[in-house]
């Protein structure tokens, strides 16, 4: 955990910071197909008058959808992800230690019922108690 937070000031100082800002801009020009399509239903606050914003920076990190007001972080695992299991338990956790919620869903979920997918992030949005890291309701691979 002391690796996150000593690296957590140097990207906020300096060229680190801005490396991270201009590779946020970069993934929100390159989004990926599902993250397109989560995000035309979340931008403009059209889930429950909720602000989303895609590609937050967060510390060293960059939060693929972020609820500020709700503290909730909405992260999308392509197949890359399978070999990140480790990096994406230590990054929740320090996310974790900042106040956010992480609800992680898979490209499956969102390309097989992008509806369910959103009534978890409801159900995350309205209710603080859910457990982190994982929705209350996961759609068949």
């Amino acid at each position: 955990m002391n690796i996150l937070s000593a690296s957590s000031s140097k990207y906020m100082m300096g060229h680190r910071h801005d490396n991270l800002v201009s590779y946020a801009r970069w993934m929100r020009k390159d989004a990926t197909p599902m993250e397109r399509l989560l995000w035309a239903r979340l931008r403009n606050r059209q889930l429950m008058g909720f602000k989303f914003r895609r590609q937050f920076l967060i510390g060293p990190f960059v939060a693929d959808f972020c609820c500020s007001e709700k503290k909730l972080v909405i992260e999308l695992d392509g197949s890359h992800h399978a070999d990140r299991a480790v990096l994406d338990q230590k990054r929740t956790a320090w996310l974790g230690t900042q106040g956010y919620r992480v609800v992680r869903f898979s490209n499956t979920d969102i390309r097989k019922d992008i509806d369910v997918v959103l009534e978890c992030i409801s159900r995350a949005l309205i209710d603080p108690d859910l457990p982190d890291d994982r929705p209350p309701h996961r759609v068949a691979e």
